[in-house]
């Protein structure tokens, strides 16, 4: 501190540019939806008042944006379930149909949405359809739920990022007008234009 007569003047602290770091996690969805919006208001109550971590990550992703709510087809909900046909699967996100699974097992499901076929399968093979205040008040600390997630990764704006394109085991894939014989095939693709990858 400096003191000017009678009066200290307090010192400021130096903040590099961009300030403080602020947490970068959600604090509240940003959806519109008044169902959503029900379901936070709930979990929000549950994760505080039950002694349960299940509680706080369904409500972490409830806040999470669209893109990191994934769908997640019946083919990969059955294998993920395999030997656990008497506990719930929770997703935080869209169940949708496989038409590649020939033979849906009898499964217990709690999710935000179900596709119109994928809920008719599911009820026709046995199983059951809930909803998050439904299992809320069935297993309201979590017990015998499996938590699962959709492939975030497997949207088609995430095969452009990465390294460039053309650089060494790169696997992304590049910006192009069109695909056909005259694009994407000259430097870096073939020995007589430069180099060949």
């Amino acid at each position: 501190r400096r003191v000017h007569g009678d009066s200290q003047v307090k010192m400021g602290i130096d903040i590099k540019a961009g300030g403080r770091v602020a947490n970068g996690n959600r604090k509240d969805a940003k959806t519109e939806n008044p169902y959503v919006k029900l379901l936070i208001k709930l979990y929000r109550f549950l994760s505080r008042r039950v002694d349960s971590k299940f509680n706080k990550v369904v409500l972490k992703r409830l806040f999470m944006a669209k893109r990191f709510r994934a769908p997640l087809g019946l083919s990969k909900l059955a294998k993920f379930m395999e030997g656990k046909e008497k506990k719930t699967a929770v997703l935080v996100g869209t169940v949708t149909d496989d038409i590649r699974l020939l033979e849906v097992p009898k499964l217990t499901v709690c999710a935000l949405r179900f596709t119109e076929r994928a809920r008719a399968r599911i009820v026709k093979a046995g199983g059951e359809c809930l909803t998050f205040d439904q299992l809320a008040l069935r297993a309201p600390k979590g017990s015998n739920c499996v938590l699962l997630r959709g492939p975030t990764k497997s949207r088609e704006a995430e095969k452009f990022f990465g390294k460039a394109p053309g650089v060494p085991n790169s696997d992304t894939k590049p910006r192009v007008r069109s695909e056909g014989r005259k694009f994407e095939m000259a430097r870096g693709r073939r020995k007589s234009r430069g180099y060949k990858v």
